[in-house]
């Protein structure tokens, strides 16, 4: 433990000084001694770490998303290269250069915020202690080893003694209980942020080790944080918690509102939009713009998703354009392989006869075509005979009119 202090005692200072700001603000309303102002200062502290992520959170959605767009393109080459691993890492590399993309982007808000927790878990391990740390002095320690959440001391921990607690005046069961609740908490938001992700935000149509990976984390992590949380104090649990609430919400709003391409997500989103833009007859707001913009410049390359949004715009005569706005006109049609075009009035198929109908129809044209090629004679000649004989004719296929004289040689 002296050995990770040393390492981020660089970063103990600061930290201890933003809880005493924050504990001031909140002493002030609740009072300095109590759970209340020492836990909301934690909580404080983890939201403006968290703010301050952002940008980085954003990079790692990025790069999430491009190492899956890869994953077909990396099994390639492991089974190309399986038996030569320097030319495998070589031409991995060389993808990621080539597509900008970085896998340990993924990593940068854990990393980030390592020094942060190390550093707090140095300051609550000192207050257990006694000892003052950064700039908690010996009255600001006195508060903290005073202050209890439900009855629980920030400092205590799950696995202290019933001795331990007689320094904190407290009961052995109360802190038990507390930081049990507190780790199951813990392990089911980190679990459910990970089903999320893999069972909404993850591209189905693409199956590769990624996904296979990322569901054994998805049972892995709860487990490793249910361990490690019985070694946590109180006041480290507290920012944990908070921390991966924080992540859940935060997961959610992005798979709400922007998730990866292909996905359920997407489905469900772009659903949402079609019948919004259906109603409203236009695009409303720069996200729902962004998106259909997105859309109408893949053309071809449009997921399943996506054509069935387009087809559903249609419909309703509504085709999307490239500035991510709907005009009203004659729909897309969608060709098998997915590029549209737009289509006039749709043709009505003639309708089909009835053999009566059809030999009704004939007789007049037979009648007429008679008259063209006998000539007319005294004699009085009945109309059923002809008019059937000109029908058989035409419904055989025979050539009508007059017919070109034989040769005499073949007389």
């Amino acid at each position: 433990m002296d050995t990770i202090a040393s390492l981020f005692s660089f970063i103990t200072t600061p930290v201890s000084w933003v809880i005493v700001q924050f504990h001031t603000m909140y002493g002030a309303v609740f009072g300095p001694d109590t759970g209340w102002a020492w836990g909301l200062s934690i909580v404080s502290l983890v939201v403006l770490i968290r703010i301050c992520l952002i940008p980085l959170f954003v990079k790692q959605i990025k790069s999430t998303r491009g190492m899956q767009a890869l994953q077909p393109e990396m099994k390639k080459i492991q089974e190309r290269y399986k038996n030569d691993k320097q030319r495998q890492s070589e031409e991995m590399m060389k993808l990621y250069k080539e597509t900008g993309t970085n896998p340990l982007s993924s990593c940068l808000p854990i990393l980030a915020q390592s020094p942060f927790f190390f550093a707090l878990y140095h300051v609550l391990s000192s207050i257990a202690s006694g000892k003052t740390v950064g700039v908690i002095n010996d009255s600001l320690l006195a508060s903290a080893r005073e202050a209890h959440i439900f009855g629980a001391p920030l400092a205590a921990k799950f696995t202290d003694s019933a001795a331990d607690m007689v320094k904190f005046d407290a009961s052995l069961l109360d802190v038990r209980i507390i930081t049990a609740i507190m780790i199951v908490l813990m392990s089911a938001s980190q679990f459910y942020t990970q089903r999320q992700l893999m069972t909404k935000n993850v591209d189905l149509t693409v199956k590769t080790p990624f996904m296979q990976q990322q569901k054994m984390l998805m049972y892995i992590f709860p487990v490793m944080f249910a361990v490690m949380g019985i070694n946590f104090p109180v006041g480290v649990l507290v920012y944990w918690l908070t921390t991966n609430v924080w992540t859940m919400g935060q997961q959610m709003y992005v798979i709400h509102g922007n998730p990866t391409p292909g996905s359920k997500a997407q489905a469900e989103l772009l659903e949402r939009m079609q019948k919004s833009i259906v109603k409203h007859g236009k695009v409303r707001g720069r996200r729902q713009r962004n998106v259909v913009k997105q859309i109408a410049d893949k053309g071809r390359e449009r997921n399943e998703a996506e054509r069935k949004f387009v087809r559903g715009l249609g419909l309703a005569r509504l085709t999307v354009q490239s500035d991510g706005t709907v005009a009203k006109g004659e729909p897309e049609v969608e060709s098998e392989d997915g590029t549209t075009s737009e289509s006039g009035a749709k043709r009505q198929q003639p309708k089909r006869l009835t053999k009566a109908q059809r030999q009704a129809a004939a007789e007049p044209a037979a009648k007429t075509s008679l008259q063209k090629e006998e000539p007319q004679d005294d004699k009085p000649k009945t109309a059923g005979k002809p008019a059937s004989g000109s029908a058989r004719q035409a419904k055989s296929g025979q050539r009508k009119g007059q017919q070109r004289p034989k040769h005499p040689s073949k007389k």
